[in-house]
Parts: structure tokens; C-alpha cells; sequence
């Protein structure tokens, strides 16, 4: 089995890149299961309903997200309503939706987790514990689980990659946007990257005007952030995992640049 794992998704110009260049991405890997995080999609923060369809019309099978994803309130009732969004599993009890799911991929299945750090984020449930009970969850499911650790400090996500390693197939680091070089296979079969990078304009802080951001730094004063309409470059991970085992065999790490219109 082999996942196409692609890093945060900015604004129209990552939307417009995911569209373009997945689907030759799925040819030439033999992918048979895309996951997304769409964090960001809808100018920067979060995402409405009606992106996450255009998102999954365009390649994705499972979109993930993170501390943005409540940023538009129409996204409440959709995402009881669609299976595949997740938002991160350690919210409080009462939440909408789902941080896990169950997903056909081919012949085979994969589960899908989401979790989100505590470190400069909100205080939420624990992660840790909450990885406890997905992977539960995804072994009574007999299917190799893939999580998405949105979190701000590489410590954090880090120490939960070691701390599911040979527990489940995966644990993907999103939220910071800059793609990590330390992709490996931790003992046990699970693979790990700090952080799969963005998928969004290039020439940026991070996906959003550079001139509004250093702004920002120089004057300490608040500054509107946008996401400038430029080429976009994609950042993601393909995974194999062997299906009779749940665990994976490699990870490699993708940047691919949107061509010219």
C-alpha cells in the first residue's frame, strides 16, 4: 500500500496546485490513498464546506486539519456530516465531528487519527493519552493507522513519534509549514517526519506576504496576513506500508513545483 501524504494546503494557490499536480503524483507512485491536511485552504485559515469538497473532487480521500479548523462556522455541521475531515481527536468531549476514520483504499483499508500539540497551542487533551485509544480503535479495525500530529514545536512532535514508534504505521508533523529533512522508519515500522512543509505559494513566510510579516516583526503592531496569488510549490510524503504487517517499509519526502500556467 502506498499514501500520498500532502502538507498543509494554503489558499487558492495550494488549492490550485493539489489540483494540478496530484494526480500525476498518483501515477508515478502507484498511490492508492491520498490524505491532505486543509488547515489553511480558505485564504490561510481554515476551511469552509465548500473547499473541502472541491479538495476531495480534486484527489484527496481523507482530509485532515488543525487548531484552524473551527475558524468557519458553516465547517461545524459539516464536519458531522462528512467522515472524511477530520479534526484533531484531543478536542474535548462535545466537539463536532471526528479526529478518526476507517477508509477503503484499494482492496485494503487504512485508518486515519488527527491530533493537535499543547505546546503554544490550545489546552487541550492530552495527545499522548488520546494516541492510546486511536490506536486501539485502529487495531479492532485490523488496518494500519496514519496519524496527522498538527503541533507547533518539534520537541513535541518528535516525542510523539517515539513514543508511537512500532504502534502504528505513521505519524506525519504538520502546522509549521517548512518541510523537515529527518524523514525515517522508527524501530518497529513506523514512519516519521517532523514536518511534511506546505503546499502553497512559494516567495513567502510560510504561504502568506512576506512584506506583511516582516511588517509584523519590525513594528510589533498587528498586521493583516493574505495569501499572494504566486506559483505554488507542493510538499508531502509517500508512505508504503505492508498491509499484513500495518507497518511501514519507507517513507520519502516529495517537493514538486506548480508549472507555469
Amino acid at each position: 500500500m502506498r499514501i500520498l501524504f500532502v502538507g498543509d494546503i494554503v489558499g487558492r494557490p495550494g488549492r490550485r496546485a493539489f489540483a494540478r499536480l496530484v494526480p500525476s503524483l498518483k501515477q508515478r507512485h502507484g498511490i492508492q490513498f491520498t490524505i491532505a491536511n486543509c488547515e489553511n485552504a480558505a485564504g490561510g485559515f481554515g476551511v469552509t464546506p465548500e473547499i473541502a469538497d472541491e479538495l476531495l473532487d480534486a484527489g484527496a480521500d481523507c482530509l485532515t486539519s488543525g487548531n484552524h479548523i473551527w475558524k468557519h462556522r458553516e465547517i461545524y455541521r459539516y464536519l458531522d456530516q462528512q467522515q472524511r475531515l477530520l479534526r484533531p481527536a484531543n478536542y474535548p468531549v462535545g466537539a463536532p465531528g471526528s479526529g478518526f476514520g476507517v477508509f477503503s483504499a484499494g482492496r485494503v483499508r487504512v485508518a486515519v487519527a488527527n491530533l493537535i500539540g499543547r505546546v503554544h497551542l490550545e489546552p487541550v487533551d492530552c495527545p499522548f493519552r488520546a494516541f492510546w485509544e486511536l490506536e486501539r480503535a485502529a487495531r479492532e479495525e485490523d488496518a494500519p493507522l496514519v496519524v496527522d500530529f498538527h503541533a507547533e514545536v518539534s520537541s513535541e512532535k518528535q516525542a510523539l513519534g517515539w513514543y508511537a514508534a512500532g504502534r502504528c504505521a505513521a505519524v506525519v508533523g504538520t502546522h509549521t509549514h517548512v518541510q523537515t529533512a529527518d524523514e525515517q522508519i522508527l524501530p518497529g515500522g513506523t514512519a516519521f517526519i517532523t514536518d511534511v512543509g506546505m503546499t502553497g505559494p512559494t516567495e513567502t513566510v510560510i504561504g502568506v506576504d512576506r512584506e506583511s510579516v516582516i511588517e509584523r516583526f519590525l513594528t510589533q503592531m498587528p498586521a493583516r496576513f493574505t495569501v499572494p496569488d504566486r506559483p505554488a510549490v507542493l510538499m508531502a510524503v509517500v508512505i508504503a506500508i505492508d498491509p499484513a504487517t500495518r507497518r511501514a517499509t519507507a517513507i520519502e519526502r516529495i517537493q514538486e513545483r506548480e508549472p507555469p500556467p
